[in-house]
């Protein structure tokens, strides 16, 4: 009786039940859009048109790799009521190029944005536009909707003026020379600063300085006309840029020999020189019949200093079964000071006095990748062994849901890895653990070699990942070894 009931309401009342379904399909759609699009459009089959948040901008490169500076949006624009679905194509040029050769972003379906950092920005506007440093420039931007008819509609917006100044970009590098510098004067051999890696328009160096002079050189050329970095004469803590040619020759002096950090910032044009108090040492090694090179003291196993501590040295690699200790260089003679096992609590380290007869070392049982960190601050060391591996990616069954990574299996030889499964079409990499994070370290492919990994360090910018097309898509058995850094992939 209640099916009969049902049937008779739906046949009287199929129009609305019409308006109805089609209601519920558009808030779906439209949740869908929320979900996974930065911008959703008001309305659906609204007039095409293309808006920013305001018409005049002025960039600037601090903060430029991760500040958004301008985001273009565009309505849905209208399917003319064929039903089939619409992608856009958005054209950036210099106004009065009347888009002759434009820069073009193409986007799928549903997707009504497109954003752009300062830095990216900036660069499309000097190196593609050809736009002047701190010039305003004015650019035209138009959204051309393809509509998915056959044979193919479109519909263009109206143009949109937006007048942008760009900024000229400090140096990517940056040297230190001087005679308090660890290579003095010799400017080919100029100490170079570290770059930021999310703001790298601020240089550090961390080590020593003598006794002297120094200043801040743009590149090595021998022929000192470059750039340089000078102190400002009346705030120690301020620099300006010298052009490369001009009589000026301000530098610092450093009056007292030590272990110092030097932060140079050239957008806020400032400098910090500060000493390391207690950090004695800038260099550290691992040597012994477990260390890649073995017992060859002059090819000591490098470690590396914290940027942020500069009293934790760290070492990501491959040992194998036999001992090792910590030289604090590469001497021959063997009489300099180390850092050797407490025979105690292996946990602990000391130092030893060179040319001293204790030799207490660390014995490796099983090889391996394995994590060492060394704490002189607190005279620690902690040494663990990669027993887990991970792969991810939308080649893999788990795609890019790294909570749901799959491991690998550990081989018998403590350094291999294996995987048996299926890949599709897509990429994948190789995580050490599962956290959401992602700033964990990985393995990933060597750039210029399919068949050699390297490892990352959790948080780099570095992304190189393994491609599979369709044509290769098939089960595998990949195998990765350690301890050589290469990766077999034998399809089966």
């Amino acid at each position: 009786m209640k099916t009969r009931n049902i049937l008779r309401f739906i046949k009287r009342s199929s129009h609305q039940l019409i308006l109805v379904l089609e209601s519920l399909f558009l808030m779906i759609y439209i949740s869908s859009c929320t979900k996974y699009d930065e911008y959703v459009p008001v309305g659906l089959n609204a007039p095409l048109k293309l808006s920013t948040g305001n018409s005049n901008y002025i960039l600037k490169q601090k903060g430029a790799l991760s500040t958004i500076a301008m985001t273009f949006n565009w309505t849905t624009g209208s399917n003319m009521g064929s039903g089939t679905s619409i992608t856009y194509e958005l054209q950036i040029d210099k106004k009065g190029n009347n888009f002759s050769a434009p820069l073009i972003y193409n986007h799928n379906k549903a997707s009504y944005s497109k954003s752009f950092t300062s830095e990216s920005l900036n660069d499309t506007l000097l190196n593609y536009l050809n736009s002047e440093p701190n010039v305003a420039v004015v650019i035209e931007s138009r959204v051309i909707a393809h509509i998915n008819t056959m044979p193919e509609t479109t519909d263009t917006s109206d143009v949109l003026d937006i007048s942008v100044v760009p900024y000229l970009p400090v140096t990517k590098t940056l040297y230190m020379v001087g005679d308090a510098t660890p290579n003095g004067w010799d400017i080919a051999n100029a100490s170079e600063l570290t770059p930021d890696k999310n703001e790298p328009t601020i240089f550090t160096y961390k080590g020593g300085l003598g006794v002297g002079h120094l200043k801040f050189p743009v590149n090595r050329n021998t022929n000192w006309a470059q750039d340089m970095y000078m102190r400002d004469l009346t705030d120690i803590s301020k620099i300006y840029l010298h052009k490369g040619g001009e009589s000026d020759d301000n530098q610092w002096e450093i009056t007292e020999k030590g272990l110092y950090k030097v932060i140079v910032s050239l957008c806020d044009l400032t400098i910090k020189i500060t000493p390391l108090a207690g950090a004695e040492f800038t260099e550290m090694y691992m040597v012994g019949d477990a260390t890649p090179n073995g017992w060859d003291i002059s090819n000591a196993t490098g470690m590396v200093q914290d940027n942020a501590d500069p009293y934790i040295f760290t070492y990501n690699g491959m040992l194998l079964k036999g001992d090792f200790k910590f030289p604090v260089n590469r001497n021959t003679d063997w009489a300099q000071v180390m850092f050797m096992k407490d025979p105690d609590d292996s946990t602990k380290v000391y130092r030893h006095t060179g040319g001293a007869s204790d030799d207490n070392k660390w014995h490796i049982y099983v090889d391996g990748w394995y994590k060492v960190r060394l704490d002189l601050r607190n005279l620690t060391i902690s040494c663990e062994r990669l027993k887990k591996l991970y792969i991810i990616g939308d080649a893999s069954p788990a795609g890019w849901t790294i909570s749901e990574a799959i491991e690998l299996t550990s081989g018998s030889s403590g350094y291999e890895f294996i995987y048996s499964g299926a890949l599709t079409a897509g990429d994948f990499k190789f995580p050490v653990n599962r956290n959401t994070s992602w700033t964990q370290d990985m393995f990933m492919k060597d750039p210029s070699d399919n068949s050699k990994i390297y490892f990352h360090i959790g948080g780099a910018g570095d992304d190189n990942k393994w491609t599979i097309t369709s044509s290769q898509a098939g089960n595998y058995i990949v195998t990765l070894n350690l301890k050589y850094l290469t990766i077999v992939l034998d399809k089966q």
